[in-house]
């Protein structure tokens, strides 16, 4: 009997805002684990304003990206339902550092609890991008620190023009 083939689709979360050279790494790496990646861009009216709409947010990434198997969407509410419905089985998550550890396990285990099915996968942010942090990239910039190796191109054009003199 020959193997059942089973395609498997992931998700990576996140607000994205903006998005890192950090991000890029982990999409692209997570691309090659599975065999569709949808980039999912949180839409979270808790958090603080956010520099970006989801709409900019979103099409920052599709800019940014030229890979074929990587889709980009948004979502709000749990995680895991949006995953379920976009059929997906594998939620992917980048640690930068133990603190992230501590955060994403707990994550994980009530993403178990809610969907068994769902798995999260945990990817280790690459040297060269483990100190990038989104709001470490904003605070730079506001200040008028140098973003250019941080941040894809389109980004960083677009975050220089936010934070011009007398824009803020």
């Amino acid at each position: 009997m020959a193997p059942v083939l089973r395609k498997i689709f992931g998700i990576y979360p996140g607000s994205f805002d903006p998005l890192t050279n950090g991000h890029l790494d982990l999409i692209e790496r997570a691309s090659r684990l599975v065999d569709t990646l949808i980039v999912a861009v949180l839409h979270n009216e808790g958090k603080e304003t956010p520099l970006f709409s989801v709409e900019e947010r979103m099409d920052l990434i599709r800019a940014s990206l030229n890979l074929p198997n990587v889709e980009v969407d948004a979502f709000d509410g749990l995680l895991v339902d949006f995953a379920s419905h976009k059929g997906a089985t594998v939620i992917v998550r980048g640690i930068r550092a133990i603190s992230d550890y501590e955060y994403e396990l707990q994550m994980a285990l009530m993403n178990r609890r809610l969907r068994p099915e769902i798995e999260t996968v945990f990817l280790m942010a690459g040297e060269a991008y483990s100190f990038i942090s989104s709001r470490m990239v904003k605070e730079v910039i506001r200040l008028g620190g140098r973003i250019d190796e941080l941040v894809p191109p389109m980004v960083a054009s677009r975050l220089k023009d936010h934070f011009q003199p007398g824009k803020q």
